[in-house]
């Protein structure tokens, strides 16, 4: 038999194979056969675990029991760390920056290796607090030098555990924009000391002589910014409900120290909540490692790399200890779920003033390396010390299963469509297995690419640009987004770098793709999404 038939044949075969599955998996059929639940129409398909959930359910009540309160949460959200950073996740030493308290953070606790942010910061945030992801909450991109935020209409995990009698607080960056009504304190927030924007660069930018050179020399750009800055002058803070107030400068003199005061904020409240009885939801957001890297004076060349980047790696793992320590010695770490994550990937635009991951790509795409990022979960006594998982977990995820843990699962609004799973039970239950059965992953309003158990699909890539600027997206050396095949499928167990698509060989893996997209894109129909990019507007 000539080559050309066996071709033809092998090709003739496969798509048989294709049809065939397609026939015998009507919906019923799929759902039965991935053990995938739906509780409500609003509410996003999961796979079930009913004896993990009882465990889990169990181990809550006799917590509850034992404390007589509900558990704590606090949240450590690393800007722009890199899966490939911490100590744990194959970085720390070897990369010139040990971070020794993340590692007996993830030692102690549960270390997630499939757990997904989105492609940026200000995507990344907003899903975190409303359980949505950004094609629902309109924020595609982040907010940039004054621009407004679109979340004064979303409701927020922070409003919904305050309702049930959680003290909420943030302290650190916020990016879900700066006028009034998108201010943390009029978003749940009891207590806010935060930096509206997304850097401390937008703070002197009118001092960069060097990188800013056309905004310096300008006279008229200069007083533009300056003007801008007066809507957001620096570190902002205010109480639920109140007008925001100045409470510290930031220019390059305050830069350095910024993560150390608001590791000070954090500290006092925890202090603070440690003698009342209720419960309460921490949400310290770092701003480093986001370039530019500007390490404080203690943690100046002190990283064995002799890197700027290095030396504020070590700066975060040091304040997530002061945090943690300061947990213990008011003995709340047995009540306290902790959650350590990076808001997104590495951002290789700024090399070398960057992190790292073994993935592809990086921060701005959806290749694993954008959105791919380490997840630390910690409770002494609720989650079993040194576990690795590679359950799939989406930061949506964050919102159900804090509402789940404090007991406020009906606070669910019912009014649209809600993104995340409780993963109560994959991460309290020893050996738990994620809830989750798929994970959706937008550029802007394009959804690019969904994970699957080992397998990823892509609809459209990242690819680097050429030079032309046509067509790009202004990162990733203009990156462009382009639209696959249909058959671009990656395993990600043999290939985490995600370089060789075998959709055709792996056929079978389309019709469950099929479904999942359909459903997904159907979730759209029944709840349509907000169709301006808000920061755009």
């Amino acid at each position: 038999m000539c080559e050309g038939v066996k071709m033809k044949l092998g090709i003739f075969r496969r798509v048989t194979l294709v049809l065939l599955i397609l026939v015998l998996l009507s919906s019923a059929a799929f759902a039965s056969s991935l053990q995938l639940t739906k509780d409500a129409k609003n509410l996003e398909t999961y796979i079930s675990h009913p004896a993990q959930l009882a465990a889990a359910r169990e181990k809550l009540a006799k917590l509850e029991a034992k404390t007589g309160k509900k558990p704590n949460v606090v949240i450590l959200l690393v800007d722009d760390m890199g899966w490939g950073d911490p100590g744990v996740y194959g970085g720390g030493s070897a990369i010139g920056a040990p971070t020794p308290v993340m590692d007996r953070l993830a030692y102690s606790g549960l270390k997630l290796t499939s757990a997904y942010s989105q492609p940026t910061c200000t995507p990344t945030r907003a899903s975190l607090l409303t359980g949505r992801l950004p094609i629902r909450h309109g924020l595609y991109r982040p907010p940039i030098f004054g621009e407004k935020g679109g979340i004064s209409d979303e409701i927020t995990l922070a409003s919904l555990l305050s309702e049930v009698g959680y003290r909420t607080a943030i302290f650190g960056k916020w990016h879900l924009g700066s006028d009034a009504p998108q201010q943390p304190q009029n978003k749940g927030f009891d207590e806010s000391i935060t930096m509206y924007e997304g850097s401390p660069k937008f703070y002197v930018v009118t001092d960069c002589k060097e990188k800013m050179s056309e905004v310096y020399h300008d006279p008229e750009l200069k007083a533009y910014f300056n003007r801008i800055k007066k809507l957001s002058p620096g570190v902002m803070k205010a109480n639920k409900g109140e007008k925001a107030e100045l409470a510290l400068e930031i220019n390059w003199d305050t830069i350095p120290s910024l993560d150390q005061k608001f590791a000070d904020y954090s500290i006092d409240f925890i202090n603070r909540m440690a003698k009342q009885d209720k419960p309460f939801l921490l949400y310290h957001c770092f701003t480093k490692v986001h370039e530019p890297s500007v390490p404080s004076k203690e943690f100046e060349g002190k990283s064995p790399a002799k890197q700027p980047f290095h030396d504020c790696l070590m700066e975060v793992d040091a304040i997530v200890g002061r945090i943690i320590r300061t947990l213990k010695e008011n003995k709340l770490e047995e009540n306290t779920l902790v959650f350590l994550l990076s808001d997104n990937g590495p951002d290789e635009d700024e090399f070398p003033d960057m992190g790292h991951t073994p993935f592809r790509g990086a921060k701005g795409s959806t290749w694993d390396g954008g959105v791919r990022v380490p997840a630390i979960l910690w409770w002494p006594g609720m989650i079993e010390p040194m576990r690795t998982s590679d359950g799939l977990f989406d930061f949506t995820d964050i919102f159900n299963t804090v509402l789940s843990i404090a007991g406020a699962q009906d606070k669910l609004p019912t009014d649209r469509y809600i993104d995340g799973v409780d993963q109560t039970s994959f991460l309290l239950t020893d050996n738990g297995e994620s809830n989750r059965s798929a994970v959706f992953m937008y550029t802007l309003e394009k959804l690019t690419a969904v994970r699957w158990r080992g397998w990823k699909k892509h609809l459209w890539i990242a690819e680097i640009g050429d030079g032309t600027y046509a067509g790009g997206i202004g990162t990733k050396d203009d990156a462009k987004i382009i639209r696959t095949p249909g058959l671009n499928v990656m395993n990600l167990y043999i290939d985490n770098k995600e370089r060789k698509s075998i959709g055709q060989k792996k056929a079978w893996t389309t019709p469950f793709f099929g479904r999942m997209i359909k459903k997904h894109r159907q979730s759209l129909k029944d709840y349509p999404p907000k169709k301006a990019i808000v920061t755009m507007q």
